[in-house]
C-alpha cells in the first residue's frame, strides 16, 4: 500500500484520488456517491464509509477508515442494521486484499476477536473467508 500523507483525512477522495466527478441526472445513490467524493474524510459518518465501500469506491482510503472504527465497535450502524458497515468490509474485492495483507489481518483479527457476535448478527463473512484462508 502507498504512504498516506500526515493530512490525507482532511482531503476529499476527489483531492486524494486527482479524479473529478461530476452530478448526473441519475439515481440518488449515485448522486449520494458523487457528493461524497467530495466530503473530506474527517466527515465521513459510518453511513458514508458504509456506502462509499459498498460502492467499492476510494478503498484505499475508506477501509483504513473503516477499520479504525471497527476495531472500536465492530458493530457499528450505518442506516440499516448492527453491524452493517463490517458487512460492506468483508464484501469488498479480493484485489483489494491481496494488495493490502495488514488491512486483511486486521480485518481478520476483529473477526477472531468478535465470533460468537458475528454469527449472532447473521453477518456473512464467506467472501472475506474464501479468500483469505491459505492466502496469507
Amino acid at each position: 500500500m502507498k504512504a498516506l500523507e500526515n493530512n490525507w483525512k482532511s482531503k476529499s477522495l476527489e483531492n486524494l484520488e486527482k479524479i473529478k466527478l461530476e452530478k448526473t441526472d441519475s439515481t440518488n445513490l449515485v448522486n449520494r456517491t458523487i457528493a461524497l467524493w467530495k466530503l473530506p474524510l474527517n466527515e465521513f459518518t459510518v453511513e458514508d464509509l458504509r456506502i462509499m465501500i459498498g460502492q467499492q469506491m476510494g478503498l484505499t482510503y475508506l477501509i483504513p477508515l473503516a477499520l479504525e472504527i471497527l476495531k472500536g465497535d465492530p458493530f457499528a450502524e450505518g442506516d440499516f442494521y448492527e453491524g452493517d458497515l463490517l458487512q460492506n468490509v468483508l464484501n469488498i474485492n479480493v484485489v483489494y486484499w491481496n494488495s493490502n495483507k495488514e488491512h486483511k489481518i486486521q480485518l481478520n483479527n476483529i473477526l477472531a476477536v468478535n465470533h460468537e457476535g458475528v454469527t449472532e448478527r447473521s453477518i456473512n463473512t464467506s467472501i472475506f473467508v474464501k479468500y483469505y484462508e491459505g492466502s496469507l
